[in-house]
């Protein structure tokens, strides 16, 4: 009966009814969640179910990780198609807005400090809106430390850095090259857009808005050679994050992939070769395969953790099903490493000193 009124609704305020039903549902789970342990509990001493969630199985001797620094990855769409994306556009699905502001503020109780808001690209839905409003909201309600963004800047306006600017501690932006004919190559092009051009906008805009500017660079094969050295001192970002090309199977390689990244690998030896040659960038940060892949907390479009110690994205239940101490023991997160590859460093605007 549900289902056919449904039917008789225009698309828009189903998806808003089923929503509303999905945030009910959700709220009754969580409240009977004391319940349901100790059942899982019981179960395991007696003999745990293979069928048992693997998030919801109790172990005595299991540290829970703390949800320190939480990339959420809030939409899967984008309007690039750089061949080695990691986190490919295999769904369309956006959480509504106060079922995502519940989940964060969830994480925050559970001892959050930093929240990156990725994709896909933010900026594509409600035109940066929908992200603008998450930021706001988790530095004016939420009180987080640090809140910043990661995206490829080609829908970001200064109207968004007006409204949403003084919320926000850190705008990065993915850049792999300064040759435009290599964006191009690596599928960061878009018709007569310049991304060069564009990145030095957003450079004046942070500093007009006080935002701390960061650039994110992915190594790979068409831009292992080239030398970035005056191009990022001239830039000046508090951070230059430097990332070795990885495969994730299932996003970027193998049959369900919707990218084949395996064109752009490099080797090890490569990328430490780039590394010399750059070494002299005080604010070059070098992350490596082995340190990518288990020191992010990376929640996706359904605020699932996922895991990638299997070198592909294995998702756990929601946050907002079980709780963020039951799913994040499934993250596979590895909070020794995080802080070996300087996870954590002074990621609050008010405490930087910077030359806006």
């Amino acid at each position: 009966m549900l289902l056919g009124v449904l039917g008789r609704l225009p698309l828009a305020l189903a998806r808003a009814v089923l929503a509303a039903l999905r945030g009910r549902l959700s709220a009754l789970c969580w409240e009977l969640t004391p319940l349901v342990l100790p059942l899982f509990s019981w179960r395991r001493r007696s003999g745990c179910s293979p069928d048992t969630p693997a998030a919801l199985r109790e172990d005595k001797d299991e540290t829970v990780p703390t949800p320190t620094s939480v990339n959420y990855h809030f939409t899967r769409q984008c309007n690039y198609k750089c061949g080695f994306c990691f986190h490919t556009a295999k769904t369309s699905f956006v959480l509504p807005l106060e079922e995502a502001k519940r989940g964060l503020a969830m994480l925050k109780e559970a001892g959050m400090e930093k929240i990156n808001f990725s994709g896909g690209e933010p900026f594509l839905q409600d035109r940066g809106e929908f992200v603008g409003q998450l930021v706001q909201f988790c530095k004016k309600e939420l009180k987080l430390p640090s809140v910043s963004i990661v995206s490829n800047g080609s829908l970001i306006r200064e109207r968004w850095f007006k409204k949403y600017g003084e919320y926000l501690d850190i705008l990065a932006i993915s850049c792999d090259s300064f040759n435009e004919e290599v964006n191009v190559l690596i599928g960061r092009g878009q018709g007569k857009k310049n991304h060069v051009e564009n990145l030095h906008k957003l450079r004046q805009w942070c500093r007009d808005y006080a935002v701390a500017f960061k650039i994110n660079s992915v190594i790979n094969r068409f831009n292992v050679e080239e030398d970035m050295n005056e191009q990022i001192k001239a830039l000046n970002p508090v951070r230059w994050k430097v990332f070795q090309c990885l495969i994730i199977e299932g996003e970027n390689s193998g049959e369900d992939a919707l990218r084949e990244a395996d064109k752009f690998v490099i080797s090890d030896e490569d990328f430490e070769q780039f590394l010399e040659r750059h070494k002299d960038v005080p604010c070059l940060v070098p992350e490596s395969n082995q340190k990518m892949r288990d020191s992010y907390l990376i929640l996706d479009e359904y605020m699932r953790f996922l895991n990638c110690r299997n070198g592909r994205k294995e998702p756990s239940k929601s946050i907002l099903d079980i709780g963020v101490e039951a799913a994040i023991k499934f993250s596979g997160f590895d909070e020794k490493m995080f802080l070996k590859r300087g996870g954590k460093y002074v990621w609050s605007k008010a405490d930087m000193i910077l030359d806006w």
